[in-house]
């Protein structure tokens, strides 16, 4: 692979000058500024400020591909939005379902198998090929709340929605660009800041809530 082969993937770009993004690229402090809101938020409890810096680094990561618009940069925009889902899934399986580290482990590792299988299954509806792998945190979120229930259900569902939300204006980038030609990925960083900040939240009023049982 050519880690330095240049990726054009959004309306906004028109070139592969460095700023050629110039709205994507700013709106990434919506993951800076809520991963310092919710740090500050999540003094003693050390796996929530985990997470606040994984979103930093999705922060981080998302600048640098849409204004180096390369292979290395591309992987620098992905391997933080894993390294959340994953690690947010363990701990919502463990702290929150409740079951052992080992077992919320072996339950993390099981969503590889579930994106296999749900990826595939979306491909076949048009709209949601566009942003196949995005959909299946969406489905998980819906699942886990019916499980759980009560306000992390409720906070799961909020979650759920503002995600799919962002998605939808996420695939309509292309689809709008004549119509909209700054596209409107922007909607995408704006809204998953506020998203992953809020998925956050949740798990530290949770944590809180346990420990004042």
């Amino acid at each position: 692979m050519d880690w330095f082969a240049q990726i054009d993937a959004y309306c906004e770009r028109t070139d592969f000058s460095y700023w050629s993004e110039p709205l994507n690229a700013i709106t990434n402090l919506a993951f800076i500024i809520a991963a310092i809101i919710m740090w500050r938020r999540s003094a003693g409890l050390p796996a929530a400020r985990f997470l606040c810096v994984i979103l930093f680094c999705i922060g981080v990561g998302s600048y640098l591909f849409h204004t180096h618009a390369t292979q290395w940069a591309a992987l620098a925009d992905v391997a933080p939005i894993g390294l959340f889902i994953l690690t947010y899934l363990f701990l919502a399986n463990r702290d929150m379902v409740g079951v052992p580290w080992w077992a919320a482990l072996l339950i993390t590792a099981l969503f590889a198998p579930y994106a296999y299988v749900i990826v595939p299954l979306l491909n076949q509806l048009p709209f949601f090929r566009i942003s196949n792998f995005y959909w299946t945190v969406p489905i998980l979120l819906i699942l886990y709340a019916v499980l759980l229930r009560g306000p992390v259900g409720r906070g799961f569902i909020i979650g759920a929605a503002i995600l799919c939300l962002s998605i939808t204006l996420r695939s309509l980038d292309e689809i709008w660009c004549a119509q909209f030609p700054i596209g409107t990925h922007i909607f995408w960083h704006l809204l998953n800041g506020v998203m992953l900040g809020w998925m956050i939240e949740v798990y530290r009023r949770h944590m809180l809530a346990t420990r004042a049982a």
